[in-house]
């Protein structure tokens, strides 16, 4: 005898929980999908272009959100017509011819007229906003940085203020600066959000952008061209500053290392100059003069390391030092295979270069 089975719908009825377990499920998938949106618009994000401090990427938000909109004026203008087509498609072919003519009108509005007027009124406002983000004329600018892409750094030098740092630009509040981008390997771009458009580094050939920063503040850049392994670690920071504590800092970096103060330090100087690091690196006032790697003349007074990769504390510095392959894979840096006491004392003497 076959037993009379409880209809699907009794069935999920009988279960308990599994409707609030459905919507947990969609409520869970829906901040999934939020948080993605949110995160794709750069909203909370160190690296936002919709937060800018500089008229370039003001302008570069507007033209943003303006798309937006105007893209999601066609999207309502494509989904009103498939909504459209699904309604009076319903009923018998033959009452099809009756109902085209005021079809192809909608169609040839919706379709044509509505995104042609978008698209070219988005075309215009690019074509206004393109000379706001173009690099100044020298004349406009009372500082220039020259940048280098490396692979994986970025070389910073200030011509007329005889000083070179790694993975910092530090400019003035309210001053145009304009920041000329070359490589010595492969193509990279530089890219501050915040502050203007991205600009290309092309071998053999000296591009450049104009920073003018509204306010002080710290602002992300990064590489915005895959440029190998390390792509992805290679960061760098725009420090604005007042006037006055831009002045302080340029005092600051043109000053040469300071001459070890204790024995610790002294022994730390002897490590860094006959090891591999002297035949890399750069320190100001020292015998040490490789340009493979960043000037380390005030290593000490940057906010991180490796372009990125890890901050500038005597911890990292020393994971750094011994195996710099294990945080920064294809890096071009060597381990150093130091004693335990040649580290510690080569870390207390780079302790030192403020």
């Amino acid at each position: 005898m076959v037993k009379d089975r409880p209809a699907p719908s009794a069935v999920r009825a009988a279960r308990p929980g599994s409707g609030s377990r459905a919507r947990d499920r969609a409520a869970r998938t829906a901040v999934v999908l939020l948080g993605l949106a949110l995160a794709g618009c750069g909203v909370g994000n160190d690296q936002s272009t919709l937060d800018p401090a500089a008229t370039p990427a003001r302008r570069i938000s507007d033209l943003w959100w303006l798309m937006f909109i105007g893209g999601t004026v066609i999207f309502a203008v494509v989904v009103m017509l498939m909504l459209a087509a699904i309604v009076r498609g319903r009923g018998r072919p033959e009452d099809a011819p009756n109902r085209s003519p005021a079809g192809n009108r909608l169609v040839v509005l919706g379709g044509a007229v509505v995104p042609a007027i978008v698209l070219v009124a988005l075309f215009a406002l690019a074509v206004r906003t393109m000379p706001s983000t173009a690099a100044s004329r020298a004349k406009d600018a009372r500082l220039t940085v020259q940048v280098v892409g490396r692979q994986w750094f970025w070389e910073v030098r200030y011509p007329g203020l005889r000083i070179t740092t790694a993975n910092e630009i530090h400019i003035p509040v309210g001053q145009a600066v304009a920041v000329q981008v070359s490589t010595t390997d492969v193509l990279h771009s530089f890219w501050v959000p915040e502050l203007n458009r991205k600009i290309d580094t092309i071998p053999g050939q000296r591009n450049a952008i104009t920073l003018k920063a509204e306010r002080a503040g710290v602002f992300a850049g990064q590489c915005a061209e895959f440029c190998g392994l390390q792509h992805a670690h290679m960061q760098f920071l725009v420090i604005a500053e007042e006037p006055a504590v831009f002045a302080q800092w340029v005092a600051a970096q043109q000053r040469p290392a300071p001459a070890p103060a204790s024995a610790a330090a002294a022994r730390g100087q002897a490590v860094f100059d006959t090891t591999t690091c002297a035949a890399c690196h750069t320190i100001a006032g020292t015998p040490a003069s490789g340009d493979l790697g960043p000037d380390l003349t005030h290593v000490t007074s940057r906010r991180m390391l490796a372009a990125g990769a890890i901050m500038n504390t005597p911890v990292d510095l020393g994971a750094w030092v011994r195996d710099p392959q294990h945080i920064k894979p294809g890096v071009k840096m060597p381990p150093t295979e130091l004693s335990p006491n040649q580290l510690r004392d080569l870390l207390t003497y780079l302790g030192t270069l403020r």
